[in-house]
């Protein structure tokens, strides 16, 4: 019971805000009637293809998960249905959020290469131009 506090918690503070001032959630964790915390739906709002199957890739890598898929609901709507289903006592929260890590950790060496690597071309290309000189 107080696992699912601290999920409920966690869920609650990822807010957007929208326009008019009111808020939307961004995430929603949806589980059926008799299921437990193992095999759980979460619903992301504002996402499509880039980020579902992304987090996909990285969450299925753990070896405690059994199941890990993704649907957009319609073309039209920027949602997806994410749902993890794990092995043992491990609750699909868990791999959820270690998956977003590992997604961003991934982002940021990429884009910490790709900034670099401007760098050096930028610097190339100065050092070129002053010995034309």
């Amino acid at each position: 019971m107080e696992e699912d506090q601290e999920l409920e918690r966690k869920i609650s503070g990822l807010k957007t805000q929208m326009a008019e001032g009111e808020r939307k959630t961004a995430l929603e964790m949806v589980q059926a009637a008799g299921t437990d915390r193992h095999c759980v739906t979460f619903v992301l709002h504002e996402e499509d293809h880039t980020l579902g199957n992304s987090l996909r890739y990285m969450i299925m890598k753990n070896p405690e998960v059994e199941f890990c898929g993704y649907t957009t609901t319609h073309p039209s709507e920027s949602k997806i249905n994410l749902r993890i289903q794990t092995r043992g006592a491990l609750p699909a929260v868990e791999p959820f959020q270690r998956g977003l890590t590992e997604l961003m950790n991934v982002c940021q060496h990429v884009l910490d290469k790709f900034e670099a690597s401007i760098k050096e071309y930028k610097d190339h290309k100065a050092g070129r131009k002053e010995s034309t000189f």
